[in-house]
């Protein structure tokens, strides 16, 4: 596929470069360039992505790949004109918020419909791996959390609950800074997309909430709506030990995330962490404020 006219993308964390990419006859597509990446270990993402667009999940599909000349690996995706959810919900009535993140979980539902290989170790020592490696990675951080004791406590109280959970395929950074409101023939925005599958991987299910505090803090209905679409009846208990668990270990691991992008960052950071502390009644209520309000 040649293109005519790109356009960068200077929009989100990923170190890859993303382009709006225009043909001669004006086709307008997403070119994503991925300098560290292989292109045969990229094949099956690439299928799995696919596969995930034939089963009407609606997301930014790929369309074609190859390997760049200089290293690593491009992709050509469907071009998604539309508002961004995380700036589109606040103009969003709280039931249009509700019913957007009841669709939001049933998409996710769908997701995490595909299986991880037989291969992928078990969940509960590779994420206690984690929660032990974002522990010291906080701990050799100079900045602290006002009331860390209640982080720490929760999670030592809790791993055990992580024994015998599944393993399935993750979208990876499921939440409002990577969705967006497809425009319609009107050009109003209205169908949810899902988009940026670059950190996808395999784990438990219920792993995939650890980054709902984004959506909570932009539309709470939205946050509550997507654990409803999810699950359709209500939440087990189990599921909330473990959203505050998956919730708590990355709050402290945001902290010294946001060290080398400065200030800015470790203040929204900062605030993010009192946010979680006072959603989970300090680690006391693993569910969470946003979704008792209702």
């Amino acid at each position: 596929m040649r293109f005519s006219r790109l356009t960068l993308i200077e929009k989100g964390w990923s170190p890859d470069k993303k382009y709006r990419a225009e043909t001669a006859d004006g086709e307008v597509f997403l070119l994503r360039v991925m300098p560290g990446t292989d292109p045969d270990a990229y094949r099956s993402a690439f299928e799995r992505q696919r596969l995930l667009a034939s089963l009407g999940v609606p997301m930014c599909e790929p369309i074609e790949f190859g390997p760049r000349p200089e290293g690593g690996t491009w992709v050509v995706q469907r071009w998604i004109d539309g508002a961004v959810a995380e700036d589109h919900l606040p103009t969003l009535s709280p039931e249009a918020q509700y019913e957007a993140g009841m669709e939001a979980g049933r998409i996710l539902r769908v997701i995490h419909s595909l299986p991880a290989p037989t291969d992928v170790p078990d969940w509960e020592p590779r994420f206690n791996a984690k929660i032990d490696r974002k522990i010291k990675g906080y701990l050799d951080c100079p900045l602290r959390i006002d009331g860390d004791g209640a982080i720490f406590g929760y999670l030592e109280e809790n791993r055990k609950y992580l024994r015998g959970r599944p393993n399935v395929w993750q979208h990876g950074d499921y939440h409002v800074g990577n969705m967006m409101f497809e425009r319609d023939a009107d050009g109003i925005p209205a169908k949810l997309t899902i988009i940026d599958f670059n950190r996808e991987d395999y784990g438990d299910p219920w792993e995939e909430f650890n980054r709902i505090v984004w959506c909570a803090q932009t539309a709470p209905a939205f946050a509550r709506g997507r654990i409803d679409g999810y699950f359709g009846t209500p939440p087990p208990a189990l599921f909330w030990r473990l959203l505050a668990l998956y919730v708590a270990s990355n709050t402290l691991s945001s902290i010294y995330w946001a060290v080398p992008f400065g200030e800015g960052e470790i203040r929204t950071m900062t605030r993010q962490a009192a946010d979680v502390l006072r959603w989970f009644d300090d680690m006391k209520n693993p569910v969470p404020l946003w979704y008792r309000e209702a």
